[in-house]
């Protein structure tokens, strides 16, 4: 049998649970923490915020989140929706400037049946993808081999989302929260 080494995975196997001590909806009550970082938000907008996913499938895998809490994509405003879009936009650009993958997954899971771990607050994946990223490690080894910590891909992505606000200056349609 092979053995693969990934030692900087062990930041995630010692952490401590951050979720254990949230009561109710933990999109609702990350948004609401003071400190983005701890929290893993890497941006906000006015009407959503983008949250790196702890158990990513790959690196930079995020989530863009609205702050409303509704499982249902069409109880969205047509304010929430554009904003929710634009800001999937910066990060598909944010990624793209911090990871440059070769291609990216976004979806949603709506619904019991379609597979979504968290299914009262409404979530859309945004995953960078790579060719030969999926490999015979998960087909046959059941196993998925992340290649960097999530603390780090926190500092790359919330680095490219900050440079690319500078970058765009005040444009109100573009603005992302970087804090």
């Amino acid at each position: 049998m092979e053995q693969v080494f990934a030692p900087w995975r062990i930041e995630w196997i010692e952490r401590e649970d951050q979720n254990s001590e949230i009561e109710g909806c933990v999109f609702c009550a990350l948004s609401d923490r003071e400190t983005d970082r701890e929290s893993r938000i890497v941006a906000r907008s006015e009407h959503s915020f983008v949250l790196l996913n702890n158990a990513p499938y790959n690196p930079g895998h995020v989530m863009v989140i609205p702050y409303r809490h509704t499982g249902a994509y069409t109880d969205l405003g047509d304010d929430e929706l554009l904003d929710h879009a634009r800001l999937k936009r910066r990060t598909i650009e944010a990624l793209d400037r911090a990871f440059a993958p070769d291609g990216v997954n976004t979806g949603c899971n709506l619904g019991r049946s379609a597979g979504g771990s968290i299914r009262d607050h409404l979530h859309t994946h945004v995953v960078p993808r790579w060719e030969g990223d999926t490999n015979f490690m998960p087909v046959i080894g059941e196993t998925k081999v992340i290649v960097e910590a999530v603390a780090e891909t926190y500092d790359r992505l919330h680095e490219a989302f900050a440079e690319a606000d500078d970058a765009d200056g005040a444009d109100p349609d573009r603005a992302v929260s970087v804090q």
